[in-house]
């Protein structure tokens, strides 16, 4: 995003290598829209249909690569820009849908891996890709069996599964 951010922002820490929050990513894009009048075309269903559309994008660089190494230390440069650019189409559109929507992203997924600790425990899970319903049918403790409830219940809400 280099030259995109006002002097301001850049002052701020929004320049290249500083830090950035959902935050900033979110007055940004909607100072983006506002700009383009664009508003009008951002609604939940458009903005997850271009999500989606990201992520397809996203999915084409892996398609016929198979397993590829952490860091991916076989790809070119060009190759690892392209992947920034789409993996920053989908952070974007994902930012975007959220603030239209009014959910805070950032607490939302900060609660969403505290409901995932409670699914996956470590004593129960760790090293294992098992889905979270072996481990609540194994557990025989109150306790748990009470959280997995709870959990069973905001999933029964809308809430999707775990990471």
């Amino acid at each position: 995003m280099k030259g995109v951010f006002s002097e301001e922002e850049e002052e701020e820490g929004m320049e290249e290598g500083g830090s950035v929050t959902l935050d900033d990513l979110k007055k940004k894009m909607a100072e983006f829209a506002r700009e383009r009048d664009w508003d009008q075309f951002h609604s939940p269903r458009n903005l997850l249909l271009a999500l989606v559309g990201e992520v397809g994008e996203l999915s084409e660089i892996f398609q016929w690569r198979g397993e590829v190494p952490k860091g991916l230390p076989d790809w070119k440069e060009e190759e690892k820009e392209h992947l920034g650019e789409e993996l920053s189409d989908v952070l974007l559109y994902l930012v975007r849908l959220a603030d239209i929507c009014g959910v805070d992203l950032g607490k939302a997924a900060l609660r969403k891996v505290e409901l995932n600790a409670l699914k996956y425990p470590v004593h129960q899970c760790k090293g294992s890709s098992k889905k979270h319903t072996h481990y609540s049918n194994s557990n025989s403790n109150t306790s748990s069996n009470n959280k997995t409830s709870s959990l069973t219940e905001h999933s029964k809400n809308g809430s999707s599964e775990g990471l």
